[in-house]
């Protein structure tokens, strides 16, 4: 179930709250009992435990034999 983040407009608290994909916008009370909340836009990352570095960017100005100009 994803979390989201919710800010309170009353005492500017923020929280999270795992809830359904279909309830992300319903009223997210805060956990000080106001009801004056914003839901926040969220970065997300996934990451595993066994991931590989990032792919070299692609293109010819990086340098490499073939674009390095060191192939004849």
């Amino acid at each position: 179930m994803p979390r989201y983040e919710y800010r309170c407009k009353t005492c500017g608290a923020t929280f999270e709250m795992r809830r359904p994909m279909a309830q992300s916008a319903a009223p997210a009370p805060c956990p000080q009992g106001h009801d004056d909340t914003v839901k926040l836009l969220s970065t997300v990352s996934v990451a595993s435990s066994a991931s590989a570095p990032a792919p070299a960017p692609a293109g010819g100005a990086g340098g490499g034999c073939c674009g390095g100009g060191c192939c004849a």
